[in-house]
């Protein structure tokens, strides 16, 4: 029911909105927009015909008498005539049957006519002059006259575009003639003007076909109607050479075909070979073929000729494209390929750049590290150095007054004669335990404020039951001391003996005795003291 509303809807759209003149300042883009969508989707309208041809059939089956029978024929005769030509032409002979049935020969002409038109569309023009060639013109009412007049002004036409061009004139000029005739009874209206502007155009007088179509186009009229108006206009444009209005109201006229599901028709061929020469080879491709499914579907073997004639131009042309397509893509294809192996090339060149870019960063993090622990060094070492300067020059003052203290406490012994005393002064001992006393506790003040952790961290590399410690108010005792010069880069053991006053076993036997308590390696003891 939706697809049915739809269908109704569009078809009321193609029937009042007006199909005029041609959108100033717009192209012919948005109807072939249009055109497109509708052969997409054909098949609806198809469906739609199909469902009123069964309902025709339904009725038919249920007649219940000749003459209604005769009617439901001729109705089914109409929606095949530009259908499906063999089912038409089999409505006519049962249209015949039952007109024979009911004793009515007057009805042997309009028979004759029908015969004529499905076999025109069939190609079989012999036999469908033949059938208008039964009728005695003379006898015809003017109803009937005018349906012979058009029968043979289609037929003329038909050998027109089917015969060769020399012959074509001959046909042309007869074709005139019986629509002369039939602007001689026809009454006024659409079809009245439809024939007048085709008589225009024929005489080349097209400025004055296009207004009088123009005015015809908004009026009440059926789709069929607004079909003819439509593919007159393009023939008065083709006239005049503007290319651009006919393929406007070509694509206008196969609108409203496709939309009628009329398969019998020259719209969409000659719209085809104008989109080509124009370049839209797709669009070309796709109108022949619709034309030429429809004309075999139809069996309108004129409008088969004629895609037939121009098909394999464009098919041709097609297939190259299609080809050079294929080329394209294989070039584009080994294109890519060859860029996508480059790339390969080039990332793993990249990746191999920056894996060396790691490794150096990594190395430069190495030396970056080890000259940070170096300026560390000397940074440390340069403090130790200041500690130690200014405290050897403030020991050496002090020393310095001490001696002169002790010099004049001499004098004074000697001045006085007190003989006795003063060789008891000089030979004692105790002002140098003194002084060296002194000494070990600044050096050990001096060395704990540079390194406050000493004793724990030299600890941490002693076993658990050979761990230092000093005793109660010392600050080092005399194996912590001899580390901590080790600590400040003096590992002479002359040196470190003559430091502390001790013989020089004494200090191997101390520095043997701790590295033997060291929990790791023992060979490398004294190295990572100095680490501390």
């Amino acid at each position: 029911m939706i697809r049915r509303k739809s269908f109704w809807g569009l078809c009321l759209c193609l029937l009042f909105i007006p199909l005029g003149a041609f959108p100033e300042g717009k192209s012919y883009d948005r109807v072939l927009e249009e055109l497109d969508q509708a052969i997409a989707g054909k098949a609806a309208f198809r469906a739609e015909r199909e469902r009123t041809i069964a309902q025709l059939k339904q009725r038919l089956a249920n007649g219940k008498d000749d003459v209604e029978k005769f009617e439901l024929c001729g109705e089914l005769f109409e929606q095949y005539l530009h259908y499906q030509a063999d089912s038409a032409l089999h409505y006519v002979e049962e249209k015949a049957r039952y007109a024979a049935s009911l004793y009515r020969p007057e009805l042997d002409a309009e028979l004759a006519i029908n015969r004529a038109d499905v076999l025109g569309v069939m190609g079989a023009y012999n036999e469908a002059l033949a059938e208008i060639g039964r009728i005695d013109r003379a006898q015809l009412p003017p109803d009937r006259l005018l349906a012979y007049y058009y029968a043979l002004r289609t037929y003329y036409g038909w050998m027109a575009d089917f015969t060769v061009v020399s012959e074509r004139k001959k046909y042309l000029d007869k074709m005139a003639c019986y629509r002369d005739s039939i602007l001689a009874l026809v009454p006024a209206g659409a079809d009245r003007n439809i024939a007048l502007a085709e008589k225009m155009i024929f005489e080349s007088r097209t400025d004055e076909a296009i207004p009088l179509l123009n005015e015809t186009l908004p009026a009440s009229i059926t789709m069929q109607q607004k079909a003819y108006v439509n593919y007159t206009l393009a023939s008065a444009y083709e006239a005049k050479g503007e290319t651009d209005m006919q393929i406007y109201y070509l694509a206008r006229t196969a609108l409203l075909d496709l939309s009628m599901s009329v398969r019998e028709y020259a719209s969409l061929q000659k719209l085809a070979r104008l989109v080509y020469e124009g370049g839209s080879l797709d669009r070309a491709y796709h109108y022949l073929n619709c034309s030429m499914e429809d004309a075999v579907a139809c069996n309108a073997r004129l409008r088969f000729f004629e895609v037939t004639e121009f098909y394999p131009i464009i098919d041709r042309a097609y297939a190259e494209k299609e080809m050079q397509e294929k080329r394209m893509g294989w070039i584009l294809f080994i294109s890519v390929s060859v860029l996508a192996v480059l790339l390969i090339i080039l990332a793993g060149y990249l990746y191999y750049g920056m894996k060396k870019l790691s490794s150096m960063r990594r190395e430069l993090s190495s030396a970056n590290e080890a000259l940070r622990v170096a300026n560390e060094g000397l940074a440390q070492t340069g403090r130790i150095k200041e500690v130690y300067i200014a405290r050897y020059l403030d020991r050496c003052v002090s020393y310095l007054n001490k001696l002169e203290q002790y010099r004049r406490s001499l004098e004074k012994l000697a001045m006085a004669s007190r003989i006795d005393d003063l060789f008891k002064a000089i030979r004692s001992e105790q002002f140098l335990r003194d002084e060296r006393k002194n000494f070990y506790n600044e050096f050990d003040r001096s060395f704990l404020e540079l390194f406050p952790d000493f004793i724990a961290d030299f600890n941490g590399l002693l076993a658990d039951d050979g761990k230092i410690f000093p005793k109660s108010g010392e600050l080092l005792n005399t194996e912590l001391r001899i580390f901590a010069l080790i600590r400040l880069g003096v590992t002479d053991a002359n040196h470190i003996a003559r430091f502390l006053g001790y013989s020089l076993a004494t200090v191997y036997n101390y520095r043997s005795k701790i590295r033997n308590k060291a929990k790791t390696d023992k060979e490398n003891f004294e190295q990572e003291v100095m680490k501390l």
